[in-house]
């Protein structure tokens, strides 16, 4: 995470100080230039001017996580020493470690698991899960917005579809 620093000085009325002009505080969509690089700067208007730094800093990108991950941050929460439990049940030495200790002070997103529509070989039908969790097929163009017709990595290994071409399914929705 970058350390770099942007400063305001916003008063009582909710107006901010314009460092471009350095003339007086203003509505925020009417300042030239609200921000400052400069902490004394800022400092120095509060002296002169009066009201309070805002200090504005980059939001740190939330980390990626499987689902096994993210349910070890979560119970680390839980923990009276969190460091110490992602520490116990990760492998330091493939960077696990950083990147759990770093999803629990920056935040994180599950990992959506990937799913695909599964072609039934040499005819132009696709597998589809049957209530029963039996499989069937059908002559029907693939279509995302039916969840049967989608399988994850885990569902083509447990039907044995491991050798049929696969097409990535691109659902938002999930």
């Amino acid at each position: 995470m970058s350390e770099e620093k942007l400063y305001a000085v916003k008063n009582d009325e909710g107006k901010y100080w314009d460092f471009e002009d350095r003339d007086d505080f203003w509505e925020l969509t009417y300042a030239s230039c609200p921000t400052t690089y400069n902490e004394l700067d800022a400092k120095d208007v509060i002296h002169d001017y009066g009201g309070h730094v805002v200090t504005l800093i980059e939001e740190p990108e939330k980390v990626v996580l499987t689902e096994e991950q993210a349910e070890i941050v979560e119970k680390a929460r839980l923990s009276d020493i969190p460091a110490t439990y992602i520490s116990s049940r990760t492998d330091a030495y493939n960077g696990e470690e950083s990147l759990l200790i770093n999803a629990y002070v920056n935040g994180y997103t599950v990992e959506k698991e990937k799913k695909y529509n599964v072609k039934v070989p040499h005819v132009p039908f696709y597998y589809w899960k049957n209530l029963d969790g039996g499989l069937s097929v059908n002559d029907l163009v693939a279509n995302d917005k039916y969840d049967a017709m989608k399988f994850t990595e885990a569902e083509i290994e447990y039907y044995g579809l491991q050798d049929c071409e696969k097409e990535e399914v691109t659902d938002d929705d999930d």
